[in-house]
């Protein structure tokens, strides 16, 4: 399953399902689709997710695999990357006050 996230101050952005379902629930987000974020409420969802980026930066998403073995699945990719995409969508929603939106 795909996500893609909408605002009206931001190109559209499309993750894996998994990926943006974590992402929503560092956001604080229930982390149900479809889903809205009013305007008014996207600089504390922001403010969490650079929180939780800025905490871990280095951790993989799914902060479950953390052995060397694991590593044999696929390369890592760390929460500060797999976020910056959604923390730059929030910023720009937020500095134009536009809500929220995503979809599978």
């Amino acid at each position: 399953m795909l996500i893609t996230f909408e605002t009206k101050a931001y190109a559209s952005i499309t993750m894996f399902g998994d990926v943006a379902t974590a992402l929503l629930k560092l956001m604080g987000h229930s982390g149900n689709v479809p889903g809205a974020l009013m305007a008014d409420d996207v600089p504390a969802a922001l403010d969490r997710l650079k929180a939780a980026v800025q905490t871990q930066p280095d951790d993989p998403l799914d902060l479950t695999r953390r052995s060397a073995s694991d590593d044999e699945d696929g390369p890592h990719v760390s929460l500060a990357h797999r976020a910056l995409p959604l923390i730059e969508l929030l910023t720009a929603a937020a500095a134009e006050h536009e809500n929220v939106m995503w979809d599978v």
